[in-house]
This record gives C-alpha cells, structure tokens and sequence, in this order.
C-alpha cells in the first residue's frame, strides 16, 4: 500500500517528489509510467485499488488530455483520493482540471519544500474525505443554504452573495455552488466575469433532474475555486422555471455541497419563497436609507406571518456612512432586530464590482473587506460551534 501514486516519465521530478515525501511525510511513493495513460484505463485502475493511496499525482511530462481523462474517471470511482496535477497554472488549464476532479496544481518548477507541503495539503483533503457513512450523513443533512435577500433592489445583494461565495471557497475548496434565481436580470455571471454555457434553465430540465452528475455538468467553475449556476441569458425563460422545480434543485444542492449560496431576486417573487423555504440561513440586506428599511420591516413582517423565516437570520446592512443622517441604531429600531454586520461604503467594492472580481478573491485591503470576511465568518461551522450561541446576535463593524 503506497501513501503517493507518481504518473510521470520525470526522473527529475520523482526525485523531488521522493525527497520531499523522505523529509518528513509518511509512507512511500509508488511511480509508475506514463505509458499507463495510453493503454487500457483497467489497468491504472487496478494499481490504485491495489495500492489505495491517498494522493494521486500526474508529473511533468504527462498529455493534459490524458490525465484529466482519467482524473475525471478516478473522481467518480475513488471520490476520496486527492488528484494533483503538475502543471503550469494556466486559468483555462486550471477550470479544466476543477471540472475533472483536479484538488491542486502544482508548479513543475517547484522545489523539495513546496512539493512537500502541497503533498501535505493533498493528505489533508484526503483525510477529510475519510469519514465514515454515518458522519458524511449527517454532513449532508446539516449543510448549509444560505439565501441571500432583500425586498428592494439597488443595496448590494449580489455583490454580497458573490463575494460570500467567494469567501466559502475558501474555507470549502469545491465545497460551495452559488445559484443565481434573479431569473430575468440575474448579475452573478458578470459579478464573477463568467460566461457560462448553461443555465439555471438547463439545471432545472430533463436528466438533470434525476442525475446528479448530469447536473454538475450544467455547473460553471470559477477560478476561485467555487461553482457557479447562472440566470438565463433570456428574461423570458425565467416563466418557464417553476417553483418546485427551484425546491428540487436546492434540494439536489445542498445534498452534494457544503455550502450552497442563493442570490435571489428583489422583491418576495415565487422563485425566492421557494428558495427561503429550503434555507437554513437568511441573509437579509438593507441599504442606510429609509426605503430600503422600510421595505425590509414589511417584507420580514409578511414571512413571519407566513412562518416563512428561517430559524437563523443575518442582517446586513451595506453602504453603510454615518453622514447619511441615519444611525445603526436607527435601523435597529426600526427593524425591530439587531444589524449583525455592517459593510462601509466603499470604492473598492465598486471596482471589484466593475472588474468582475470578487473583493474576497483578490484580498484588498479595505475595511469594507473585514465586514465581508467578518460575514463568512458566521458560516464557517468550526466557528458556529465555538459561539454556542444563535447567530442572529449583533456584530457590527464600524
């Protein structure tokens, strides 16, 4: 049984991986040629049940075409083993490899020490994925559906959902998936600067419905390392998607990643109430301005009448100037609820807005990037576990 399978015809390459696995990682690597790539997929296959490592890697040297076919093909039949792909990271080389099951890429260039803790990481993931049935159960009826929304639009709420998403990936590496169901003027494709082949339209549709795998198809990746399902490139295709079919595929979600983020469209629409009712979480934002408070007391007032409130909600309150004339307890009074996190207003936003990059992908240094972190923060469950308290209680950064 070997820790490490090296797929390479670098002797250059296996040496550092062999030197780096001596220098203080357990157990052994086990090489085997590229030759393997081009024959009979049976035979790989035989290696790794023989040998069960923990970490597959794919050196210099070896066809891209080659490895990522077979580590589409070992993602399905050995989902626990971490796939490490040695190449230069190119973006579209590096979406290509997450659709296939690629946990990691690794610089060819890379010496002993980097080799190693890459090899550390992958050991990591994969013994995160090494729990038993009972445990993953349980981890598929507690994860996580965040909506994200706002009775009015125009306060932010999909910069918000994105780079909320943005921000799980990184506690979740491949573990989150954001939903777009602003289904006529949906933005989190253009947030994100993708532009996606499918659609929530296609999710929602035919095989999809019944396979998983069909539906992971239809899901864009993002280099940030999260998956996106965008709105219709059509307004009118948005009456063509019904609410239990927007129930069903949340429901397919949830059951195949840790975090599932919901941008919803402003307004209380079909879409939307469906959505809130799989959520596990509400993110409610307003803007420091009295119509935008106004909208959200009403439109929390109407689903607590229709019990329609999840148990734990988040109060966001974005764009957030003390010379506006408002005050934070202002809002609170009128919202009968505590702000939990208050994002300032800010330049950087509204660059990264108009770039398409997420202020939480490239880790700008504002304050307005605290609050967003401090947002995430409430979702990350080491984190939930330590508060041992209801997570609608009040944290505002000012």
């Amino acid at each position: 049984m070997s820790r490490f399978v090296l797929i390479t015809p670098s002797s250059d390459f296996e040496q550092k991986m062999r030197l780096a696995v001596a220098s203080g990682l357990q157990g052994h690597v086990k090489s085997l040629p590229a030759s393997v790539l081009s024959g009979d997929s049976d035979a790989v296959f035989d290696q790794l049940t023989l040998e069960r490592p923990e970490v597959l890697v794919f050196g210099p040297g070896v066809a891209i075409e080659d490895a990522l076919r077979l580590a589409i093909i070992v993602d399905v039949k050995f989902p626990e083993i971490s796939v490490v792909l040695v190449h230069d990271a190119h973006p579209e080389i590096a979406l290509q490899a997450m659709r296939a099951g690629v946990r990691d890429i690794l610089s060819p260039l890379a010496d002993v020490p980097s080799i190693r803790a890459q090899l550390e990481r992958a050991c990591q993931a994969f013994a995160t994925r090494q729990r038993t049935d009972a445990q993953l159960a349980h981890e598929k009826q507690s994860g996580l559906v965040i909506g994200v929304f706002s009775p009015k639009g125009g306060v932010g709420k999909t910069t918000i959902a994105t780079n909320l998403a943005v921000g799980l990936g990184k506690i979740a590496p491949l573990s989150v998936v954001i939903v777009d169901l602003d289904l006529q003027f949906g933005d989190v494709a253009t947030s994100l600067y993708l532009n996606p082949e499918y659609s929530v339209l296609d999710a929602v549709s035919g095989a999809a419905t019944q396979d998983t795998m069909v539906l992971k198809a239809f899901l864009t990746a993002h280099p940030s390392g999260i998956y996106a399902l965008c709105g219709p490139r059509n307004p009118a295709d948005a009456d063509r998607i019904s609410s239990e079919q927007v129930t069903r595929l949340i429901q397919q979600l949830a059951l195949e990643f840790r975090y599932v983020v919901v941008d919803t469209g402003p307004g209380l629409t079909e879409p939307s109430l469906a959505a809130l009712e799989q959520c596990t979480d509400a993110v409610w934002v307003t803007g420091m301005d009295v119509p935008s408070v106004r909208g959200l007391r009403t439109g929390l007032d109407v689903l607590s009448k229709l019990n329609l409130l999840p148990e734990t909600r988040h109060v966001v309150l974005n764009f957030a100037d003390t010379r506006t004339g408002l005050s934070v307890q202002d809002i609170e009074a009128t919202l009968a609820a505590p702000v939990d996190v208050s994002i300032p207003r800010s330049r950087a936003i509204t660059l990264a807005t108009n770039r398409g990059v997420p202020l939480l992908q490239d880790k700008v240094r504002d304050p307005a990037t605290k609050s967003l972190t401090d947002l995430v923060q409430r979702f990350d469950h080491e984190w939930r576990a330590k508060s041992q308290r209801k997570t609608h209680r009040r944290v505002v950064v000012r």
